[in-house]
């Protein structure tokens, strides 16, 4: 097995006031190349001014404000007028009261759901049982594409379904930030499920075959 960060309890590389792993990817694992490459891109003008100003926003907020808050100063610092809400139907009450506050703060609010279009899940190819949980499809691409039209500074995701924020984040024009990730089971807050890994959700650890055990070094 190739190990890498995630298998990393020293995490020296924030520190460094200790030793680092044999196969840590800032010492004797690391790639120059990709670095430097990496280095290089924030030199590229929306690049730079993202950082910054995230960098800036962590700075002065951090343990202090709210995520809605911190997206909030994030959204004014690099400039951003429009802002586009890309929510699950299931979180439209929690979208509608980000949307409010937002307004508040000066700024253009447009939001498309999932289910916008009302498309037949059967359209696209999917299986027909899957209509068990709905019959219209989710529709990740139909949202970026319809708040790429709208011309928004940036976007939100309120809660989109695994892979079907994978898609929205591939056609979103705009920069994209998360605020809600969505777990129906732990009340959208999926690190839940880390922490009680060794508890209530031991299932989590057991291999299934094709896992890989990971140790901590």
């Amino acid at each position: 097995m190739i190990r890498s960060c995630v298998d990393c309890a020293v995490i020296n590389c924030d520190v460094q006031n200790r030793t680092y792993p044999k196969f840590c990817l800032t010492t004797e694992n690391s790639d120059e190349e990709v670095l430097k490459q990496s280095l290089e891109l924030y030199n590229e003008e929306e690049n730079h001014k993202v950082m910054i100003h995230a960098a800036n926003v962590e700075a002065e907020y951090y343990g202090i404000l709210t995520r809605v808050e911190e997206t909030i100063q994030f959204a004014k610092r690099i400039g951003a007028k429009k802002i586009g809400i890309a929510t699950c139907v299931g979180l439209i009450s929690e979208s509608r009261t980000l949307a409010s506050i937002l307004r508040k703060k000066g700024f253009e609010v447009f939001g498309v759901a999932c289910k916008a279009g009302a498309v037949d899940k059967t359209v696209v190819g999917i299986d027909e049982s899957c209509k068990k949980v709905g019959v219209n499809m989710c529709n990740p691409i139909h949202q970026a594409k319809r708040l790429n039209a709208e011309h928004t500074d940036l976007n939100i995701v309120m809660g989109l379904s695994v892979g079907h924020d994978s898609l929205f984040y591939k056609y979103s024009d705009a920069l994209v930030t998360t605020l809600v990730t969505k777990d129906r089971v732990l009340g959208h807050n999926p690190v839940a499920a880390l922490y009680t890994a060794n508890s209530y959700y031991k299932r989590l650890l057991e291999q299934d075959g094709r896992g890989e055990e990971t140790k901590e070094f």
